[in-house]
């Protein structure tokens, strides 16, 4: 007789193994995340299975054949590395009312005109899709609806119907009859994602798979439901503000850095194909404390705007606040201004922000930030047509850092007529340009006196 398995605890958040149950997981340390799974009983006396038919040599695989779907929304092709592949599992992630269901039922529309898709909800029923699809005018002849959450019919059924598409919506409402614990647990999420993974590879169905969010901001279920999918998209963005990102955290198929932009509006999310220029809408002009940056998301370049505000304190300490900035890389800079240059800021207030809700992670950010700091200590605006591009080291050096070209010609593209960059990179960019002046630096002090060039220029220009 077999013996039987130990029951199996893993962790909700990582995916941590443990034979026994613990408090705390030792893998991320966080608290009463470990949850007993079941485990199949093996047997020695197992029957052999020979699968030697099944091995196929590399280069006997056809690949002359299309692969990809295109979605119809550039933004979402961009992220997933040229389109759709066939018999792939993209796992799409946000907090609730972000766009998750909205952007896969708008793409249903463009994909409806050459494929079938089949879209399973376990959330609304088909009247509530119905509605929402008129509103958003999706009334392709090829979309089929289905509400249903067991997981076992629902791939019964794309076995028998075999759509080209399938959308799951979501994840946490499906569930294996044969198992006793309830939808959303850990050993739902885990089997009905394994259940749907074997069904889209052996009949090479594309399956789109919705994921909430739990109060951390992860995707709910295990972690290992990251390693099932072949692409985990993460939709980004603030619930008060129109526009969101959709970002690739995992892509077998394609890179991680790309980026998509979207702008929620009545009708939808709108594509945004120049996002530099929604973040830079509206910016202030003749304000001090402002400087554009340029940070790569993939092989796209975007500028940003940085906003600083130093004042004086009315506290004991000052208070320092960053938004979309590293608040520990802030306190650097300002600690490398401070010994190096002899700029004061112990007693006054800090305040970095990055407009749009953009997050600015990179160290090109570096000396933009730091050109906002120092205009906002001494308030005095910098010129509306700059950008700065940098890496700021502990000594107050510029330090060069990639794709400069990219960013200077994006810089270009958007209309800037100065630019701040590493002396290091002036070997790789274009020595004349009609339109853009470049000053190549070596270290602030440089970077500051370039700054009080242009400022007298522009006061003697002023004047006449």
């Amino acid at each position: 007789m077999a013996k039987k398995d130990r029951p199996v605890y893993i962790c909700r958040e990582c995916g941590y193994e443990s034979t026994k149950w613990n408090g705390r997981c030792n893998g991320c340390g966080e608290w009463n995340t470990l949850e007993e799974v079941e485990t199949i009983q093996r047997s020695s006396n197992r029957a052999i299975t020979n699968l030697s038919d099944r091995i196929h040599r590399i280069d006997d695989i056809d690949m002359n054949m299309e692969v990809r779907y295109c979605t119809g929304c550039g933004e979402l092709d961009r992220v997933l590395g040229g389109g759709l592949v066939k018999g792939s599992i993209v796992l799409l992630g946000g907090e609730p009312g972000i766009g998750k269901s909205t952007l896969l039922l708008q793409i249903c529309q463009h994909l409806g005109e050459s494929h079938t898709v089949l879209y399973i909800s376990g959330e609304e029923s088909a009247r509530q899709l119905g509605l929402r699809a008129q509103r958003l005018n999706v009334n392709s002849e090829k979309l089929y609806i289905l509400t249903e959450n067991d997981a076992q019919a629902i791939c019964d059924t794309i076995a028998a119907s075999k759509p080209d598409i399938v959308i799951i919506d979501s994840i946490q409402t499906m569930q294996i009859q044969q198992l006793s614990s309830s939808p959303g647990s850990l050993t739902q999420v885990r089997e009905c994602t394994n259940l749907f993974m074997h069904t889209a590879k052996t009949l090479e169905i594309p399956v789109f798979i919705v994921g909430h969010v739990n109060k951390d901001g992860a995707i709910a279920g295990p972690k290992v439901m990251e390693h099932i999918v072949d692409t985990v998209l993460f939709f980004e963005g603030e619930r008060h503000m129109s526009y969101r990102v959709l970002r690739a955290v995992k892509n077998r198929f394609g890179s991680t850095n790309e980026i998509g932009v979207f702008d929620m509006q009545d009708k939808g999310l709108r594509e945004v194909e120049n996002p530099s220029q929604m973040l830079l809408s509206g910016r202030p002009l003749g304000v001090s404390g402002t400087c554009i940056a340029c940070v790569m998301e993939g092989s796209r370049p975007i500028l940003a705007e940085v906003q600083t505000l130093v004042s004086k304190t009315a506290y004991a300490s000052p208070k320092r606040t960053a938004t979309g900035f590293d608040y520990n890389r802030m306190a650097i800079l300002l600690a490398v201004l401070e010994k190096r240059f002899g700029l004061t800021y112990g007693a006054l207030d800090v305040y970095l922000n990055i407009v749009g809700g953009f997050k600015l992670d990179e160290p090109a950010g570096d000396l933009p930030v730091a050109l906002a700091l120092y205009s906002g200590l001494t308030d005095r605006a910098l010129p509306d047509k700059l950008i700065a591009i940098g890496e700021v080291g502990l000594g107050g050096e510029i330090r060069n850092v990639s794709h400069i070209v990219r960013r200077v010609q994006e810089a270009k593209r958007m209309g800037f007529e100065y630019c701040i960059v590493p002396k290091q990179a002036l070997a790789a960019l274009p020595k004349s340009s009609k339109t853009l002046r470049i000053f190549g630096v070596s270290n602030l002090r440089q970077a500051f006196s370039a700054l009080g060039k242009l400022q007298e220029e522009e006061a003697a220009a002023n004047e006449t």
